[in-house]
């Protein structure tokens, strides 16, 4: 893979030292963390750029902490690193579940959640399992610290609210305060290095709470709001299956592409809601397959 453009390179060692340089070279600055999807950009051209500001020799970044029932994923955390941890996989064992899909080990290794979404492809894994959390996006700039929703983070495809000269430095998930259980389910052409056709996620919450969320069948991740409320607090009941299934047709809006058609998607997302959803609650009560068991 061969990068055919010239520009400068920093490898600054602070948060606010990388700030600085993005601040100072606006569009044309890039942030190479993992780099598993700029590189190939900028050897494609699809992307231009002035400077890579390379994060990497900021340590802090790739910590994962837990305190309080708060789990915060610095922005040099890989996807690796996610099925690493311990308090990941005992408190968060959805977010430790959908690594466990992304790619080959080799890019696992250099790839990183905070770089998924700020790529921003509408087929990423990170967004949906965030949105199903109500997870908040970290983001340091010229004008100081603030956190977005993650509701509110994706504009479109490969487009974020992140405003000039501004670092996401890594996101925050809070545990929620009742029983509860998860299942990510990602359609793929074939085990091992492939993205998403399509994906869904589901957090079952004791008292008849879901949340529920799709990958690659909008221009972003999206949550299933319609399907949310038809759910919310009643039993998970083969009839209220089959109507949560005639709703998800309402709630995405799959392409037909290189990688599947609409039709197929649509499909599939309806397969895989009602197996996660089943899935889901089963784990909430103590049953159902084992976390990283696909269920398709």
């Amino acid at each position: 893979m061969i990068i055919v453009q010239d520009f400068e390179y920093f490898k600054p060692e602070s948060i606010e030292e990388a700030v600085g340089l993005l601040s100072k070279y606006g569009d044309g600055g890039r942030v190479l963390a993992g780099g598993t999807d700029l590189v190939s950009l900028l050897a494609d051209g699809a992307v231009q750029a002035e400077a890579l500001v390379d994060i990497k020799g900021i340590s802090a970044l790739g910590d994962i902490a837990f305190e309080n029932g708060v789990l915060t994923i610095g922005s040099l955390a890989t996807f690796s690193d996610l099925i690493a941890s311990d308090v990941v996989k005992s408190e968060f064992p959805l977010t430790w579940e959908m690594p466990l899909t992304v790619a080959s080990v080799g890019i696992r290794n250099r790839a990183t959640p905070v770089g998924n979404i700020c790529s921003a492809v509408p087929c990423c894994d990170t967004g949906p399992i965030l949105l199903v959390y109500d997870a908040e996006v970290l983001v340091t700039g010229p004008g100081g610290d603030r956190s977005v929703p993650i509701a509110d983070w994706f504009v479109g495809p490969r487009q974020t609210v992140r405003g000039p000269g501004e670092l996401v430095t890594g996101v925050r998930v809070t545990k929620p305060g009742k029983k509860h259980g998860g299942c990510f389910v990602k359609l793929r052409r074939y085990k091992g290095e492939d993205l998403a056709q399509a994906s869904v996620s589901v957090l079952a919450l004791e008292g008849n709470e879901y949340r529920i969320s799709f990958g690659s069948v909008a221009p972003k991740p999206i949550r299933g709001t319609r399907i949310e409320a038809l759910l919310n607090g009643y039993d998970l009941t083969d009839k209220l299956l089959k109507k949560a299934v005639d709703l998800v047709d309402g709630e995405i809006s799959p392409i037909t592409d290189i990688r599947a058609t609409a039709e197929y998607r649509s499909h599939m997302c309806k397969v895989m809601l009602k197996r996660g959803l089943r899935a889901a609650v089963d784990r909430m009560n103590g049953g159902g397959p084992a976390y990283g068991t696909e269920v398709i």
